[in-house]
């Protein structure tokens, strides 16, 4: 039996999910072999725990991320939660990116690729994973438009793109919700990118949280072997040992409030107001529940305490990823 969980609008007009939402990539893809028992038991516990939020790609695991999504919510589970999916990114057989298509064509054959493995007939949420430099937003918007026309799609958001093109997309479809990336290590948005989507109504699902695991634990090494984050510049040498002060000091302060880490840097989010979704990135039952024991609950931070710095160092947000 799930728990109760707050809920938050997603957008000035959109549907009421729940605060945290459950990010599932690291099931499928980019973090290194998981376990299919232990993803669907994940999932379960998500559940269990009231979250109606789920984040998933059509390119997390080359579809594999949607049918374990698939899976875990038979039995009339489908109709309790909100899906959002992101689509665009080509890959190949070894995995390799190869770019974006979000043609008109292409977003009508990706949507019915992706409600054929989630096995639904209508995705809540549908958006392009980044930008295509060789295809107008207009145009893509537009066919994800024809899509929430015919019923295949009931809400229209964005990934990772400026403010001028989320203007842009706005004024061809109402846009609901766009993702991004926010924590206390990542803040880039808060200068033009959150002005305008408050401006126009539009909701943030915040991933990243815990800057790729960077904010959870202080003396996490260097990623090795086939995790992704191995490339990232804010897990490499000196980079690293600054941001590990950085966590450090985090630590210290949530060790004064009776929180981890982790419930602090997601509460942190949840605090920069009620538009602001975290996205809380998974691959096991016990990361899921410790993080979201704790992080709804108001954790006071202060105006302008240590826990809100004035901008976000820039070695931990030199590069950004999936």
């Amino acid at each position: 039996m799930s728990t109760m969980l707050a809920t938050r609008r997603l957008g000035a007009n959109g549907p009421e999910v729940s605060a945290l939402g459950l990010g599932c990539m690291g099931m499928s893809d980019f973090y290194g072999p998981a376990a299919g028992a232990e993803s669907l038991a994940t999932i379960q516990a998500a559940l269990d725990a009231g979250i109606t939020l789920f984040d998933t790609g059509d390119f997390y695991g080359m579809g594999h991320n949607e049918l374990l999504l698939r899976e875990a919510l038979r039995g009339g589970r489908r109709g309790r939660v909100f899906l959002q999916v992101k689509f665009g990114a080509q890959r190949d057989r070894t995995g390799a990116f190869l770019g974006f298509d979000a043609r008109p064509s292409a977003v009508k054959t990706a949507l019915a690729y992706t409600l054929r493995r989630l096995d639904t007939d209508y995705v809540d949420l549908y958006q392009p994973a980044r930008l295509d430099p060789a295809v107008p937003i207009e145009d893509t918007v537009g066919a994800i438009a024809d899509c929430v026309r015919a019923g295949y799609v009931r809400h229209v958001g964005l990934s990772e793109m400026g403010a001028v093109t989320i203007r842009r997309a706005h004024a061809v479809h109402p846009i609901t919700a766009v993702q991004i990336e926010y924590s206390l290590m990542s803040r880039s948005l808060e200068t033009a990118i959150l002005p305008t989507v408050r401006a126009l109504g539009i909701g943030v699902t915040a991933y990243g949280v815990l800057s790729r695991g960077l904010l959870s634990d202080p003396r996490r090494r260097p990623p090795a072997g086939p995790d992704f984050r191995a490339h990232f510049p804010r897990f490499q040498g000196e980079n690293l040992r600054r941001n590990q002060m950085l966590v450090e000091a985090l630590q210290g302060i949530a060790a004064e409030k009776g929180v981890t880490p982790a419930q602090l840097a997601i509460a942190w989010v949840l605090s920069r107001g009620v538009d602001v979704l975290p996205l809380i990135g998974a691959r096991t039952r016990t990361p899921s529940a410790r993080s979201t024991s704790r992080s709804g609950r108001t954790i006071r931070t202060g105006s302008r305490g240590p826990c809100q710095p004035s901008r976000s160092p820039a070695p931990a947000t030199a590069q950004r990823k999936w």
